[in-house]
């Protein structure tokens, strides 16, 4: 049976959407800790690993949500497609962001911070909810605000500004409504 785009977004959007931000909200916070306990050289390596490999974890921790992202004997979605395309667009932006990281290093938490977030605006429109609006806007105005505010503390201040963010997308996704 062939469903229309209508419903596969609606069932798109019924997921729970927890493993991607729990994902990112570890990775964020083991980077935020390596901060604190490391050299800049290793808070850099620890951005690039760690948020290299949000997906990779968002994929195992699926299998503990409930949300299972590899499970082949699910229906194909449309937006399923569309959403890894958003996460194709957020591994694309570090070509800004390592000229920037080559020229200022301490560019690298503003940099991946903000345009890796950017990826949380088409997905409140796919999902018709502003849970990607709130993230994607709070975390540009933390990680822009914290990154003047405590240059010396940027590989600090900066990840755990993003964990913040996370933990109240969390809460929010938990909170919401199934679509109809």
């Amino acid at each position: 049976m062939k469903r229309t785009l209508e419903e596969q977004r609606v069932e798109f959007s019924n997921q729970k959407f927890i493993a991607t931000p729990l994902s990112g909200l570890i990775v964020w916070a083991v980077v935020g800790f390596i901060g604190i306990f490391f050299s800049d050289f290793i808070a850099v390596w620890s951005i690039f690993i760690g948020t290299g490999s949000i997906v990779y974890l968002g994929l195992f921790l699926s299998k503990f949500t409930g949300e299972n992202f590899l499970d082949k004997s699910k229906p194909k979605n449309e937006f399923d497609i569309l959403f890894f395309y958003t996460v194709g667009q957020a591994v694309l932006v570090y070509s800004i962001a390592i000229p920037f990281f080559l020229v200022d290093y301490s560019s690298l938490p503003l940099t991946v911070g903000i345009l890796t977030g950017l990826m949380w605006l088409p997905f409140s429109w796919i999902i018709n909810h502003w849970v990607g609006i709130f993230h994607a806007l709070t975390r540009t105005i933390l990680v822009l605000g914290l990154w003047y505010l405590l240059p010396e503390y940027r590989f600090i201040s900066i990840p755990f500004g993003i964990v913040l963010i996370y933990s109240l997308t969390i809460l929010i996704l938990r909170k919401r409504k199934p679509t109809d």
